[in-house]
C-alpha cells in the first residue's frame, strides 16, 4: 500500500491485534482500539491487564490491522517497533498537550457523543513503528483459489 492508501486503511479499519511478549517468553495477542495520526498508533491500554505488564516489562510489539474474508479480498498492515507510555498511568484526564490529538480522534471514532471518559482504568501507549509491512491482494486480481479447487496456505 501507499502511504495514502495505508492512512485510509488505518482510519477504515476499528480493531488491531497485539502481540506482546509473556515473562516466559510465548507471545501475547489482543484485540484492542487504536487510532492512527500519520505517524504512530496511539493504543488505549487496560493498565491493569497482561498486555499493559508485558509492555512495562518489554516494550516490544507487533501490530495487524487487517480486512477482507476471501483470498483476493485480503489486505492490511502490520507495524512492528517498541512502544513509549505517554502520559498519567492510569489516565485521569490531566492537561497534557501530546494526547489532545490522539484523544480527540479516538473519542470521535468510539466515544459516546465525541467524549473521553477518564475512568482510572487506562493508559496511552504510542508505537511509532520502526517496520512496517502492508499488502492488498485486492490488486493481484483473480480469482479465489478456494473457489478453483485450489487450496490457499
Amino acid at each position: 500500500m501507499s502511504p495514502e492508501e495505508r492512512d485510509a486503511f488505518l482510519a477504515e479499519q476499528r480493531t488491531c491485534r497485539v502481540a506482546t511478549i509473556n515473562p516466559d517468553g510465548t507471545p501475547h495477542v489482543t484485540p484492542v482500539w487504536y487510532v492512527w495520526d500519520g505517524e504512530a498508533l496511539w493504543i488505549l491500554s487496560i493498565t491493569r491487564s497482561q498486555r499493559w505488564a508485558n509492555l512495562q516489562r518489554d516494550p516490544r510489539v507487533a501490530v495487524v490491522i487487517d480486512a477482507g474474508e476471501a483470498y483476493f479480498e485480503l489486505r492490511g498492515v502490520e507495524l512492528t517497533g517498541s512502544v513509549e507510555a505517554v502520559g498519567e498511568q492510569p489516565r485521569m484526564g490531566a492537561p497534557e498537550p501530546c494526547l489532545e490529538a490522539p484523544e480527540r480522534l479516538f473519542a470521535e471514532r468510539y466515544g459516546a457523543g465525541g467524549q473521553l471518559v477518564y475512568d482510572g482504568r487506562h493508559a496511552w501507549v504510542r508505537l511509532e513503528p520502526a517496520k512496517e509491512v502492508s499488502w492488498d491482494f485486492r490488486k493481484l486480481g483473480g480469482v479465489d483459489p478456494a473457489l478453483q479447487g485450489g487450496s490457499q496456505s
